[in-house]
């Protein structure tokens, strides 16, 4: 009896070792190559300050096109927002520019690419469970997730300026400590790496959205599509002709 009570401790003791060890996990980002040291912080002048107007998001993941969401939008415009460059930051859906009003537009697209290693996992998970998860806290899972971020800013007389980044981390982790809400912090790491690098960029060009760095009269047309993302329906284009001379 008490041989078999003392089988039972020890067993518990390696399954318990084994759930501990098992949850580990960490998190590795890869920057840009292209980012840059710190930079001092540029603004400009209230009065040469001009809108920016985000057109709609084009994300893509493994080349599938993927819808944008509410959440992406907001994080975009608080960031630019960030920058003290802008009198103020809109969606394009929200409306049309006015006739002669300078501004600026945003185009972003997201490429992502996500690889989970699924035939290494099918067959670590095989032999892990054929030895009763004992394995589990010295074989790694590994989760590399990377994205490849482009901004387009199109200034008002029509001149645009093409800013890119790309970013990538891994998540490695063992069998019990796998979760979404790892991935999703993953994601949330390198799309911010990305957007950090691209923000770099654009403050490198600050004076070139001042609002005297061009006369509005040098536009030509200027379109902004306005589309609804949240039900699908199809875009509009709205074009304002040049002002007559």
């Amino acid at each position: 009896m008490q041989r078999t009570t003392s089988l039972r401790i020890m067993t518990l003791l390696v399954l318990a070792s084994a759930l501990s060890g098992g949850c580990t996990r960490s998190i590795e980002i890869t920057p840009s190559t292209a980012a840059s040291a710190e930079q001092a912080p540029v603004s400009i002048a209230s009065a040469e300050r001009v809108p920016l107007i985000l057109d709609q998001v084009a994300i893509s993941q493994n080349g599938a096109p993927q819808n944008p969401s509410v959440e992406l939008d907001r994080r975009l415009l608080g960031s630019l927002q960030s920058l003290t460059l802008f009198s103020h930051l809109s969606l394009a859906e929200q409306g049309p520019l006015a006739g002669n009003e300078k501004a600026i537009i945003a185009h972003v697209t997201i490429d992502d690419a996500i690889d989970s290693h699924p035939g290494e996992a099918a067959w670590k998970g095989f032999i892990i469970g054929t030895s009763m998860f004992l394995l589990a806290p010295v074989m790694d899972f590994h989760y590399d997730y990377g994205t490849s971020l482009t901004l387009e800013l199109e200034r008002w007389d029509g001149t645009v300026k093409t800013y890119r980044a790309n970013a990538s981390g891994t998540a490695q982790y063992n069998l019990f400590s796998a979760s979404p809400s790892m991935i999703a912090e993953l994601k949330g790491h390198v799309l911010e790496s990305g957007i950090t690098d691209l923000l770099r960029q654009l403050v490198n060009d600050a004076a070139f959205y001042n609002a005297s760095s061009a006369p509005v009269t040098e536009r030509t047309i200027h379109s902004v599509s306005v589309k609804s993302k949240r039900r699908g329906t199809a875009a509009v284009s709205v074009s304002t002709p040049a002002p007559s001379r």
